[in-house]
């Protein structure tokens, strides 16, 4: 926004009231110009020199503004890359003849170096990251600007290949990762992985540690190759050069198998068919099969099995095992085995009794298995309506009953009874009155016992007087005596 500028325009007249200028001041507008004296001239250069006042007040800003505008204002060096960490000198410099108040916004630590009329010199240090600045200046009460970017590089702090593996078998992929760590710019960084000088992959650098990968198919003239990574900053949109920096190479050691090849004669059948397994390797090549040796490297292994229902998703393993420099290396084969029976249902997961309640909600657990596997359903035996398995229902009274569980395949079916009984809500609350009736039946009838053997109690007692209890001895006669014994 350009600054305003005021003009204070006064002009003065020697007009006094008794001057014929003052009456010519009033008088009416329609005067000719025939009738005008020198007093009205003089009025009239007047109003002429108020005019080009107000042209002046009004042009002279302007001038000023478009003439600040020829000048600029110019920062060296212009989007500058240099290492973190460095010094960086700026000039800030303007073609103005009288500039005012030349200086420099940035964040980073600065100083005045050195300025002059129409120039300004600064010096920013310890520059450590990606930043803005920017030069000001006034010329003629106008402010001007000039920006800049800086650009930090730094170069990775470390490049190192992942450790491969001790041996790597021959046909199979090898996944290399490369790890690199720091870098600046990220946007200019690659990183590059090498079988020798061959490129294998090309990938930015993403993450900090940066991660790159690739996988490859190891050969037999793999052996003794020798695999790095290698991460490029490229400066050279920057007017610098192309930074390379790479890591300790690593050296693959590869082996071959013949095998192991693991062979079953049949990998579907039947429950009771004969299944005969083979694991064979190169001359030099111990295999063992399910845990069982050949009796010698270069020999076969084998073993026959009948299939039954236990074996249905059996694993064979096979492990071949060869001793190169010393070091025992393994390599594995699995073969799985499919076997076909007939549906069953285990009892011990399907009750064959159930008591529930009417309107309670319960589930029905009832398994059944099989290759292929069956399909599961339990009918009525009645009204041959299905009860549902293994979610829950709201058991009703129309549910009692005996249902037919049928596991059905193509191999065939098999059915498994389960009695359901469901009690009435009703029937329970009678038998817990009749029980109740029974209870207080029984407490009456011993009641009634202890009432009535008190009675007889009371009835067989006797009360004897007690008013004399000595008694006087005196010989007694023999006819008192057959008396006492008839009676």
């Amino acid at each position: 926004m350009q600054p305003l500028h005021f003009c204070n325009l006064n002009c003065w007249l020697p007009s006094p009231p008794s001057s014929p200028v003052g009456h010519l001041l009033k008088a009416p507008s329609s005067l000719s110009l025939a009738t005008m004296t020198p007093s009205s001239l003089l009025l009239g250069a007047c109003r002429t020199l108020v005019i080009f006042q107000l042209l002046a007040c009004c042009l002279l800003p302007l001038g000023a503004q478009s003439q600040s505008q020829e000048f600029s204002l110019q920062m060296e060096p212009q989007d500058p890359v240099l290492p973190a960490g460095r010094s960086l000198l700026v000039n800030c410099s303007t073609s103005c003849p009288h500039p005012e108040l030349i200086t420099l916004e940035t964040s980073l630590p600065k100083e005045v170096i050195g300025e002059d009329q129409g120039w300004a010199a600064f010096r920013l240090s310890n520059v450590s990251g990606d930043s803005k600045i920017i030069c000001s200046a006034f010329c003629n009460g106008s402010q001007m600007t000039s920006s800049s970017s800086i650009t930090v590089y730094r170069f990775p702090e470390l490049v190192e290949l992942d450790l491969l593996p001790p041996w790597q078998p021959v046909g199979e992929n090898l996944t290399l990762q490369c790890h690199v760590w720091g870098g600046a710019p990220r946007a200019q960084l690659t990183l590059v992985l090498l079988r020798g000088e061959e490129e294998l992959s090309r990938q930015p650098a993403v993450g900090e540690p940066a991660e790159g990968t690739a996988t490859v198919l190891a050969g037999r003239g793999d052996y003794g190759a020798k695999f790095s990574c290698r991460a490029e900053l490229d400066l050279r949109p920057r007017g610098l050069g192309l930074f390379q920096n790479t890591s300790a190479p690593r050296q693959l050691r590869t082996f071959a198998f013949l095998g192991p090849i693991l062979n079953l004669s049949e990998t579907n059948v039947t429950e009771g068919s004969k299944v005969n397994v083979s694991c064979t390797a190169g001359p030099r090549v111990q295999v063992m099969l399910d845990g069982d040796l050949a009796r010698a490297p270069g020999e076969p292994a084998q073993l026959q099995v009948t299939a039954t229902e236990g074996d249905d998703g059996r694993y064979f393993f096979c492990n071949a095992i060869l001793e190169v420099d010393g070091e025992v290396l393994h390599r594995n084969v699995t073969v799985q085995l499919r076997v076909l029976y007939g549906p069953k249902i285990d009892p011990a997961k399907c009750p064959q009794r159930l008591m529930w309640k009417d309107r309670t909600s319960h589930i029905l657990q009832c398994e059944a298995q099989g290759n292929p596997v069956p399909q599961l359903q339990c009918l009525h035996e009645g009204s041959r309506r299905e009860v549902p398995i293994g979610t829950p229902f709201l058991v009703k009274l129309h549910h009692n009953g005996t249902y037919h569980c049928q596991a059905v395949s193509p191999r065939g079916t098999y059915t498994l009874l389960v009695v359901m009984h469901v009690q009435d809500r009703n029937s329970f609350v009678v038998s817990i009155l009749i029980g109740v009736l029974v209870i207080l039946g029984v407490v009456t009838a011993i009641v009634a016992l202890i009432c009535i053997f008190g009675k007889q109690t009371r009835s067989g007692i006797y009360h004897v007087n007690q008013q004399d209890t000595s008694l006087t001895l005196r010989p007694v006669q023999p006819k008192e005596a057959v008396e006492l014994e008839q009676s």
